[in-house]
């Protein structure tokens, strides 16, 4: 997993006038915290932060005012719901070897059994514990000739060394069901034709 270096300042100034005229100055308003320490307000540069956002649970390298490196994985973001750009941060404070709970995305590959099936992703993402410099950034699960009414169980997926699970392991996370798309138009036409017939 790659680090990303990101300078950032500590903000003074607070609600909705200054995160208005942080982010016109495409920057973006975030939260530190964790480790027991006092909240630390700051800005960070908009679109370094964007471009990091873009693998899921990035582990940022944060230089505050030049002074203080800190570590920190995103734990809430919040973007503009019409044109998505970022309104604020949130960010937890780890450290090297220490062990956080996150959610890896789960990606499905290989061809379903023939019969027009669906693949359902019961769970996304799934909760994992990792070693914060060591996170996954996505598992990649085969559903490779799965029929109607399989399942791939949290325990079915073969996990990265140092990584464990943080859901229940009987937890379904994708599962194949049978289409029925065809048989409800193929009954809605016969329903049509004995309705023009009478």
């Amino acid at each position: 997993m790659s680090e990303v270096k990101l300078a950032a300042q500590t903000r003074t100034e607070f609600g909705k006038g200054a995160a208005r005229r942080i982010r016109r100055d495409s920057k973006v308003p975030g939260v530190l915290y964790g480790h027991g320490s006092d909240p630390l307000h700051l800005t960070l540069p908009g679109h370094e932060l964007q471009l990091a956002l873009r693998t899921p649970n990035v582990l940022i390298s944060l230089d505050i005012d030049g002074k203080t490196n800190e570590l920190a994985i995103p734990k809430a973001v919040q973007r503009d719901p019409l044109k998505g750009f970022l309104e604020h941060v949130d960010l937890l404070l780890v450290k090297r070897g220490e062990k956080v709970t996150v959610e890896i995305p789960v990606h499905a590959e290989g061809e379903l059994a023939a019969g027009g099936n669906l693949l359902e992703h019961v769970l996304n993402a799934l909760p994992v514990e990792a070693e914060a410099t060591h996170i996954p950034e996505a598992l990649t699960v085969s559903v490779e000739g799965l029929e109607a009414g399989s399942s791939v169980l949290a325990k079915d997926i073969k996990l990265p060394s140092g990584v464990t699970l943080a859901v229940d392991e009987d937890a379904v996370v994708l599962q194949v069901l049978q289409a029925q798309i065809e048989e409800a138009v193929e009954g809605e036409a016969a329903e049509g034709e004995e309705a023009a017939e009478a």
